[in-house]
């Protein structure tokens, strides 16, 4: 009895996971990205708007209690605003955004291919983010959907099935040919605890900001490569920090990551008006909530710049507002 009870539950459960996955992304694949025009009017930065824009970021970024990097950056004029780029933050899950640019090099090297069927043990299953911790032992997934799941969810046992297939070594070796300057990779850093480990997973601003500006421009690895890479991180689920306040209409591709005191979003932001890239890391003594309120506040300011020009009075009646509560 209860062997024939068995089939239909993995059924049910494969079911699940394949249809939260899988939904957002069907009829997907071969379609171009659609990205929104920009308004000729606003194609230059107005020096004044840039710099109250500027001084607004850092008058909020003041008052959080931690320590906070950025990076904004226009991606048609070039104009950049940036605090701490160059500091070291723990990577938590930002680092799942590097292993999927690896994932792709190793594919375009011949080492690997998106079609390769790649088995679930039990030893794989990892707690925290991610649902494939439900799946069931001997399920096959193909190496691009692990991808999809370790980004668009951020699931950790994807995360260790693609890590097993390519190996430490070979990303700690294309993390250098890529060149971040600042991004390391540790089995350590993937261990699930709230106090300090030996060997932390480390990223900055900067090099958030670099990967994703690349991919933008389709120069990360091939320009398919590159299209497929953004529109996975089109799906990303987590809405609860910089997509909160987002307008109707923009997109947002991004990665966020939350572990050991840090709290992180980076993304590129397509907007009518233009788009733009934002990296917003923190290690802080605050709640992981104010800390998500905080990277949303960040975001809020910058969509109030791009929204038609920066108004201090409209900008100071926006951030007081009462804000309205994350789903979950």
């Amino acid at each position: 009895m209860k062997s024939a009870l068995r089939v239909p539950r993995q059924v049910l459960i494969e079911a699940v996971v394949c249809t939260t996955l899988l939904s957002p992304l069907m009829g997907d694949v071969s379609r171009p990205l659609q990205q929104l025009k920009a308004d000729p009017v606003r194609a230059a930065i107005h020096p004044d708007d840039w710099k109250s824009f500027t001084a607004a970021l850092r008058q909020r970024s003041v008052r959080f209690q931690g320590s906070v990097g950025y990076v904004v950056k226009d991606l048609r004029s070039g104009e950049i605003v940036a605090i701490n780029q160059d500091r070291v933050f723990p990577s938590a899950s930002l680092i799942k955004l590097p292993i999927l640019v690896a994932a792709y090099q190793a594919v375009e090297d011949g080492r690997a291919s998106l079609s390769q069927p790649i088995t679930l043990h039990r030893r794989d299953r990892r707690g925290g983010s991610g649902i494939l911790k439900w799946a069931m032992p001997g399920t096959i997934f193909t190496l691009r959907e692990l991808l999809e799941y370790m980004i668009i969810h951020s699931d950790n046992t994807a995360a260790e099935m693609v890590i097993q297939r390519l190996g430490f070594d070979y990303l700690r070796h294309t993390f250098d040919r890529l060149g971040l300057q600042d991004t390391e990779i540790h089995p350590d850093g993937f261990r699930l605890t709230g106090r300090r480990v030996a060997e932390d997973n480390r990223t900055s601003p900067r090099d958030m900001a670099y990967l994703l500006e690349k991919i933008y421009h389709g120069g990360l690895v091939s320009r398919d490569a590159s299209e497929d890479m953004l529109r996975i991180l089109k799906h990303q689920k987590l809405r609860d920090r910089l997509p909160r306040f987002l307008p109707t209409g923009w997109q947002i591709a991004h990665k966020t990551g939350l572990l050991r005191r840090a709290c992180h979003d980076v993304g590129i932001v397509f907007s009518p008006q233009g788009d733009y890239l934002i990296c917003v890391l923190t290690s802080h003594q605050a709640t992981y909530k104010n800390a998500k309120r905080f990277i949303a506040s960040l975001g809020r300011i910058t969509y109030d710049y791009y929204q038609g020009g920066f108004h201090r009075p409209m900008l100071q009646s926006r951030r007081d507002a009462p804000a309205a509560q994350p789903a979950s």
